[in-house]
């Protein structure tokens, strides 16, 4: 059987497993017209969609990152061109400058009215802004999921990325073990202290300090340019007594700590840990400026998120979360780590 004709078989049995009466919670049907959607809440596929699959036309899956100009942005971009040169799909990454939330939206609103997409995958500026466009493309019939950053309780189909909530706590808890039962204060930087891929990592620390005597200050938002990132580092430092350790909870704000850890320095030099591994992150691992970070191979993240989408447009595959996974990198197996250029 072909993959459109399996395709179409999945997509009338998921029909009248509807009609039934059963649950319709992620359930794929043919759309009658031409931008999708259903009375009953359950995902009718596009028929414009359905229509470039029969043709055999490339599917076109664009991925809406909440700030390319992001460093980690980079290896996102080449996974998920990897994956369009090897499923023949056309791809793109997009999304707003600055991690503006309104101009995210309004891109994507743009790409479901222009009916421009046949899947997307999004990370959100703001998971409480995104969800009524991720809504808005559900009842469109455009397949979407959440990459990098997930939007849970919105009407995404899956997640791919790593657990931001356990990786948090598991920064903390190697952190505490690395202290070795220190006292003090344990200060936290984040690119962007109001998104929500930040409150779930911030949670997961606080999680994994509980309990550790260790005071937290922060989380304090340093903004993705990186001179005003490392000046926001140093003003808050410069306020601070009986710091132990200072963390990162994304790139950027792991290479401004770690920029002002070097020029400061010395002995009594705080411990420094992160996340993601730049060629910058890398070059402060080799010099013991930083202690140790966590990747999250955002290339893979790239590439898994257009296969998923790729999978269920081209094969009917079953759309399910894909975790990325965390690897703790250090001096020692810095050179076993992927540097993410």
């Amino acid at each position: 059987m072909s993959s459109r004709t399996l395709l179409r078989s999945l997509v009338a049995a998921t029909a009248a497993t509807a009609a039934l009466g059963l649950s319709a919670c992620g359930a794929v049907t043919s759309a009658n017209g031409g931008s999708g959607g259903s009375d009953d809440g359950s995902f009718k596929l596009a028929s414009y969609i359905q229509q470039r699959i029969d043709d055999g036309k490339p599917m076109r899956i664009k991925l809406s990152y909440h700030d390319p100009s992001l460093a980690f942005a980079t290896p996102i971009g080449a996974g998920m061109k990897q994956a369009g040169k090897e499923l023949g799909a056309e791809t793109a990454l997009i999304g707003p400058t600055g991690g503006d939330a309104a101009k995210q939206v309004s891109e994507i609103q743009t790409l479901i009215q222009q009916k421009a997409v046949d899947g997307l995958a999004v990370s959100s500026a703001s998971s409480d802004a995104l969800k009524p466009v991720i809504a808005q493309a559900h009842k469109a019939g455009i397949p979407l999921i959440s990459f990098n950053t997930d939007n849970p309780g919105s009407e995404q189909m899956g997640f791919v990325g790593q657990d931001l909530k356990a990786s948090g706590q598991d920064q903390a808890t190697r952190l505490v073990k690395e202290l070795g039962g220190k006292k003090g204060k344990v200060v936290v930087f984040s690119v962007d202290t109001g998104a929500g891929w930040s409150h779930d990592r911030f949670g997961g620390f606080k999680k994994g300090l509980a309990g550790s005597g260790l005071e937290i200050v922060g989380p304090v938002n340093v903004g993705n340019e990186p001179s005003a990132a490392y000046n926001t580092v140093e003003s808050t430092m410069s306020g601070q007594s009986g710091v132990v350790a200072i963390a990162g909870l994304d790139c950027c704000s792991t290479t401004a700590a770690a920029k002002w850890v070097s020029r400061s320095g010395g002995k009594d030099a705080p411990m420094t840990v992160g996340f993601d591994l730049l060629p910058q992150t890398a070059e402060y691992l080799r010099d013991g400026v930083i202690d140790f970070t966590i990747s999250q191979n955002p290339s893979k993240q790239g590439f898994e998120a257009v296969k998923v989408l790729h999978d269920f447009l081209t094969k009917g595959t079953e759309i399910t979360g894909v975790n990325t996974g965390a690897q703790f990198v250090t001096r020692a197996n810095l050179d076993e780590a992927t540097v993410e250029k």
